[in-house]
């Protein structure tokens, strides 16, 4: 941008500085939304209930479709997003 330019759109630069704050809070919760690392730590945990016995076979199953529709879902978000 040439100055010329700066100086008739300086009156858009809030605008232009929300929108950039919008977009970087938007990245920053799609990234931690969209991040593996808790649902494998929720899958290990929830092994570890099953072989102490603290949940039953069937409990087990139904959440382990839960999280593993959820690391599906993380998969195909991110094959989405990349070029």
């Amino acid at each position: 941008m040439g100055l010329f330019t700066q100086l008739v759109t300086l009156p858009l630069a809030p605008v232009r500085g929300v929108g950039w704050v919008v977009r970087a809070v938007t990245e920053a919760a799609e990234q931690e939304y969209y991040d593996t690392r808790p649902v494998l730590q929720a899958l290990k945990e929830l092994e570890e209930e099953l072989t102490s016995g603290r949940i039953d076979q069937e409990t087990f199953d139904r959440r382990e479709d839960e999280l593993l529709d959820r690391l599906e879902e993380i998969k195909r978000f991110q094959e989405g997003r990349e070029p």
